[in-house]
């Protein structure tokens, strides 16, 4: 049994927290070579209470198998949980904030819903999203202290659609120490996050009933080209990319038709994330 004599005055560890060595806390790169990678929990809401007025959303179980096989080539254990009240959905985050992350690289986590700006949809009602984040932060879960916290949100954020703007394309030629002693460093509570939209604010998201959703199906690609080469920043600069390059709604009608997308990447990470395999 640890005293509090230990705690205070020799400066030992609470159970569940994270201890790195002078060298790892400063590096430019995360510590990936703890023994697991972490979980990847994966929400896949596609059916609605009737009350709430949301239509089904049809392609979602493509979205969550793909990101499951994903999740899956890169070493994270995939969690799918379907069709969640926003009371489950709470308890759910909960459940998984609170286990022992101790041994673990890292946390992920895909929610697929409907959404409006700053809130996602359980079958039943909405949830902040703020509410989701907060039970993974430094001062909450000890164990994923230091750690990347990763949250990739396949949602609406509004109703506006983006008509896109013309560009002119030419032909691309012709053109241009470590301390033995234990210390503790401060960091910040809401460090070590990302958390990537499918859409900016305020926008309308694009799913397609058979294929998935476009942002989905960017990260999906993208994942299984270069999941243990490129970091992950550039890799969803990659998802950006096709999403806003490749992708354009088709439909019959004409005020829906030719719409784009752009996807939103919000990091507070410190350092690079890499997904070294695992030996």
């Amino acid at each position: 049994m640890i005293s509090v004599f230990d705690l205070i005055f020799r400066n030992t560890p609470a159970p569940g927290t994270v201890v790195q060595t002078r060298a790892e806390l400063f590096a430019h790169a995360y510590k990936m070579d703890y023994n697991r990678r972490g979980v990847a929990l994966i929400i896949n809401n596609k059916k609605f209470h009737h009350s709430t007025g949301l239509n089904d959303r049809n392609g979602t179980d493509v979205d969550a198998s793909a990101l499951a096989c994903r999740f899956s080539e890169l070493g994270f254990e995939p969690e799918i949980r379907h069709n969640q009240s926003a009371k489950e959905m709470k308890d759910t985050i909960s459940q998984f904030a609170t286990v022992d992350h101790t041994d673990a690289d890292c946390f992920a986590c895909a929610i697929l819903s409907h959404g409006e700006e700053g809130t996602v949809w359980g079958t039943d009602r909405q949830i902040k999203v703020d509410d989701i984040l907060a039970p993974f932060k430094g001062d909450v879960c000890a164990s994923l202290t230091g750690k990347p916290k990763l949250f990739f949100i396949q949602a609406c954020r509004g109703t506006k659609f983006d008509s896109g703007a013309d560009m002119n394309v030419a032909d691309a030629i012709g053109f241009m120490d470590e301390d033995v002693a234990m210390q503790t460093h401060r960091i910040p509570a809401e460090a070590d996050f990302l958390v990537a939209y499918s859409v900016v604010p305020g926008f309308y998201s694009w799913r397609n009933s058979a294929d998935g959703s476009w942002f989905v199906q960017a990260l999906s690609r993208v994942l299984e080209e270069h999941g243990t080469e490129l970091d992950l920043l550039t890799m969803m600069t990659r998802v950006n990319q096709k999403v806003a390059l490749q992708f354009q709604s088709t439909t019959s009608n004409p005020n829906l038709s030719g719409k784009k997308q752009i996807p939103c990447v919000t990091s507070m990470l410190t350092k690079d994330v890499y997904f070294i395999p695992k030996s």
